[in-house]
């Protein structure tokens, strides 16, 4: 598989991994079991990168994750910025959760919050490295009205504590685990960032991160992983985005993508796997499997060959952003 490297550090990782969100038990009902025949077909089928989060299941997708790979060839990202506090929380589907371990989470982006993350992490993974490390959800899409408070302890603690482990080799990569543009962009100003995993923002179905933060990724030497390509679901025949129902304008813009796809003959799903690649900035996509057949089911849709005229007639009917690199 072909691999890309991860900003300037001289890592590479495959351009297609797997997002371990589900195998946590992140809005569907996946048995230890399931999730570690996954993670298997996954490293069967010639997959080396994937990315996990104590978020996920509260610790679940960690622990399936680390007892698969442990002993393996890997590489993987992992996140700080929630700690893990001993008491389930009352009503777990309102997180879309599925029964997560019995913890809740604390937010801390602070020095000693993320060097604490980072050894839980590689405690509750049973793993002697993490690859990447990726400060997870700040901004104001997860934090409101917090995000600054919270943004703050990052600038003034949490990066140098990255950095540290960073430069002591602990980790070969630091960057940031968002579904936002902007809080790339603020972080761009604190510190020196290898990759952003972004979800949602440079997809098929939107093209936003073009404006403002690829042209100043590229200028300070940052890549990108493509999470979400499926845009939560909606891209694949489903009625979600951004992890809620799609609005009725989401709705319709994915039928008129689809209606091209419809009129090349070509599935919808793997022009959205395929397209965030046609940008040579974005290092890796990672959508999120439920179970082994969805995952075979990518991994043909990965291999789809696409004409270009289909692309083409994307930015002539004004579908995609001119400025959007498609594959070739």
């Amino acid at each position: 598989m072909e691999k890309r490297s991860v900003g300037q550090t001289g890592l590479t990782i495959d351009v297609l991994g797997l997002g371990c969100a589900p195998l946590g038990g992140n809005f569907v009902d996946l048995s230890y079991t399931q999730a570690e025949e996954l993670i298997s077909a996954a490293k069967s089928a010639g997959i080396g990168y994937f990315d996990t989060a104590p978020w996920y299941g509260f610790g679940r997708s960690e622990r399936v994750v680390g007892d698969v790979l442990r002993g393996s060839d890997y590489i993987l990202s992992d996140k700080v910025g929630r700690l893990l506090v001993p008491g389930a929380v009352e009503n777990p589907g309102d997180f879309g959760m599925v029964d997560p371990l019995p913890f809740h989470v604390v937010y801390d982006y602070s020095y000693d919050g993320v060097m604490r993350a980072f050894e839980d992490n590689l405690q509750r993974l049973g793993l002697e490295r993490i690859d990447i490390l990726l400060a997870h959800d700040i901004g104001a899409f997860t934090h409101g009205d917090e995000n600054e408070r919270h943004f703050r302890a990052l600038a003034e603690g949490g990066y140098r504590a990255m950095d540290e482990l960073r430069r002591a080799g602990q980790i070969k990569a630091i960057g940031l685990g968002v579904n936002e543009n902007q809080v790339c962009l603020d972080a761009l100003g604190i510190g020196d960032w290898d990759v952003f995993l972004l979800a949602g923002r440079y997809t098929l179905l939107e093209q936003t991160a073009l404006d403002a933060l690829f042209p100043a990724c590229r200028a300070a030497g940052t890549t990108i992983i493509c999470g979400g390509p499926f845009n939560s679901g909606i891209l694949v025949g489903r009625d979600m985005w951004n992890y809620a129902k799609a609005p009725e304008d989401v709705v319709n813009k994915a039928r008129n993508l689809g209606a091209v796809a419809d009129a090349f003959d070509i599935s919808l799903a793997a022009a959205a796997l395929q397209f965030p690649l046609g940008d040579k900035i974005v290092t890796s996509v990672i959508p999120g499997p439920r179970d082994k057949a969805e995952l075979e089911q990518i991994i043909e849709w990965f291999n789809t060959p696409l004409p270009s005229e289909f692309w083409r007639e994307l930015k002539a009917k004004g579908l995609i952003d001119e400025a959007a690199v498609v594959p070739t």
